[in-house]
């Protein structure tokens, strides 16, 4: 069997691509679910590793055992349980929604359900690791002014815990990008799935699936260059004063303008 490479050219043409309905959708399905699957994972993440600091010991253990639960088993049966499970016992069902002109199937709906759960756990860990990483003496100097927990947190250790955050973010959603062909074992019409589809019509697994490689490829490249945009902004922001060159040495430049004042 030879490689067909006019098939290989025609549909990693975007032009091309955008033909295919199966294709257009996926791709826009696969973007948007991943964005609001972390989205909401991180959104879940600061609140599990704000309840981590709780002095309830009930409140810790329950964080603790939802992080175990999430990291130590397969999303792929983690989506299984919460789209068919949940409708086995009768507990939730995953039926369309309807969003003005677009509709939402169930299975997508779970599928994002399910992705931000288990990114939650991961980013419940790198939350607090970005907490811890700011020296107590920032909380005790913020509420000697007066602060509350709140002003504190919003003010002073979420900016500096960024730092520490933001490059593990990115590469979760790196893998988040990825994680959405999972949704297609219950029923979800993602980009691979519209891959799957025409590769039924004209079977060609190794032409399509290799252009459905590279635009996944592309899809985290440009997350990259975003990502590295980000983090050379807070690292800017973040960056030492640089010194002043003096007759007699290197002064910071902060120390001449305590001198000055």
């Amino acid at each position: 069997m030879n490689f067909e490479w006019h098939i290989f050219w025609h549909y990693l043409a975007p032009w091309n691509l955008f033909q295919d309905e199966f294709l257009r959708n996926g791709l826009i399905t696969t973007v948007l679910m991943a964005v609001v699957a972390q989205s909401l994972g991180t959104l879940i993440g600061i609140a599990a590793a704000l309840m981590q600091r709780s002095r309830l010991t009930a409140v810790r253990r329950i964080i603790y055992l939802y992080v175990l639960y999430f990291r130590g088993t397969p999303v792929i049966v983690q989506l299984a349980l919460i789209y068919f499970g949940l409708a086995a016992l009768n507990i939730y069902h995953f039926s369309n929604f309807d969003l003005g002109p677009v509709t939402i199937p169930g299975a997508i709906q779970a599928g994002i359900v399910g992705l931000a759960l288990n990114e939650g756990a991961y980013m419940t860990e790198i939350i607090r690791a970005g907490i811890e990483s700011v020296p107590q003496g920032q909380w005790e100097a913020a509420r000697s002014l007066g602060m509350r927990n709140r002003k504190v947190l919003r003010s002073v250790i979420f900016p500096q815990a960024a730092r520490v955050v933001v490059p593990p973010l990115g590469n979760e959603f790196n893998s988040m990008l990825k994680n959405t062909t999972l949704v297609l074992v219950i029923g979800g019409t993602d980009f691979f799935f519209g891959f799957s589809q025409l590769n039924a019509r004209i079977f060609a697994p190794f032409e399509l699936f290799a252009v459905a490689s590279i635009y996944y490829l592309l899809l985290t490249l440009i997350w990259t260059l975003i990502q590295s945009r980000v983090e050379a902004k807070l690292g800017a922001y973040a960056a030492p004063t640089p010194p002043v060159r003096l007759r007699r040495g290197i002064v910071p430049r902060r120390m001449l303008t305590r001198k000055a004042g």
